[in-house]
């Protein structure tokens, strides 16, 4: 009888285990566009450039960039157990606000979090959105009532193991 209980539980064991570090083999790649401005149109469907000239379009500058107010960058880091890598910016467009991760790369989890935070443990700190990717370049709005101004860390944090998968110190 206790041959068959082996078996079994090793079973179980091999299923919880598979449950808990699948994640870990399935990356989310995608790769957004950053936000832009769009100015009001001025004449028709015609805009109107900083220097006068009519365009149609989103508005650029010279360089023919899209317009985006980059006001805090970090380089993301990774810990011990999650290597990471890429940047993260916040960024404003069209009146809101963006955290933008631009060439992510980092390992996936159960129940992962974008977090504006004040430290690295998370006791401070307000949540964003649920990741979307592990890989690429994505965008999360920032709601209008959090002042991205207060706080000093971009985290991926997974809420059901309270562990910080990276973070990014905000500088500029």
């Amino acid at each position: 009888m206790k041959t068959y209980i082996i078996p079994i539980v090793t079973f179980f064991a091999g299923a919880i285990a598979w449950y808990g570090i699948a994640p870990l083999f399935n990356p989310l790649v995608t790769n957004e566009a950053a936000p832009t401005d769009v100015m009001n149109k001025t004449d028709g469907d015609a805009m109107m450039k900083h220097d006068g000239e009519a365009m149609t379009g989103s508005s650029t500058d010279k360089s023919g960039e899209a317009m985006m107010s980059h006001e805090r960058s970090g380089v993301i880091v990774g810990t011990a157990a999650h290597p990471a890598s890429g940047t993260v910016k916040i960024v404003s467009s069209g009146g809101k606000n963006f955290i933008r991760y631009e060439n992510l790369k980092t390992i996936n989890g159960p129940d992962i979090y974008v977090y504006l935070a004040n430290d690295l443990g998370a006791k401070d700190y307000v949540k964003i959105a649920k990741v979307k990717s592990t890989e690429g370049s994505s965008n999360y709005e920032i709601p209008s009532t959090v002042d991205a101004n207060k706080y000093k860390y971009v985290l991926i944090w997974c809420e059901q193991f309270g562990v910080l998968f990276n973070s990014a110190e905000l500088k500029g």
